[in-house]
């Protein structure tokens, strides 16, 4: 696998409360690095045509740029991408900071959400571990309030 590569996908599926670990052939992850290439095969191949933004049946796609993480500056760049509210086409929108590389460390290059969960959930990753926790207690709260709260229950 290409240097600092996980080649690895986490898969959610809210519906069932499932999660599968992907793991890309080297030959596949050469033609589709991250970022927007990966992004987009997903969202050709997985997505129902016509599927409605807000549907259960939408992907949404978080994937790390092929630098994200390496040594260099500017390496943080992640995107997320869905079918779009606002057009009904393929959206997609970038960012950096901490979250991309943090993604990468914890053994992943990109996550695929599908599905719709029958109670308030977040998802947990750490060091290849991954886990769909409750957060009905999170509910209601400020992004904030619920971040110290998630902290203080990891002791973080």
């Amino acid at each position: 696998m290409p240097y600092g590569s996980t080649a690895k996908i986490l898969r959610v599926n809210l519906s069932t409360s499932t999660l599968e670990v992907e793991t890309l052939s080297e030959d596949f992850y050469r033609l589709y690095p991250g970022g927007k290439a990966l992004a987009g095969y997903i969202l050709l191949n997985e997505l129902p045509a016509h599927t409605e933004p807000f549907a259960p049946e939408n992907v949404l796609v978080i994937a790390n740029g092929l630098l994200t993480g390496a040594p260099v500056s500017t390496a943080t760049r992640y995107i997320v991408s869905a079918r779009s509210p606002l057009t009904g086409g393929y959206g997609e929108s970038e960012a950096g900071g901490f979250w991309g590389p943090e993604l990468k460390m914890a053994g992943f290059e990109a996550i695929v959400v599908k599905g719709r969960a029958p109670q308030p959930v977040y998802l947990w990753i750490q060091d290849g571990v991954a886990e769909i926790r409750p957060a009905a207690h999170l509910w209601g709260r400020t992004t904030a309030e619920a971040q110290e709260t998630i902290r203080a229950e990891l002791g973080d």
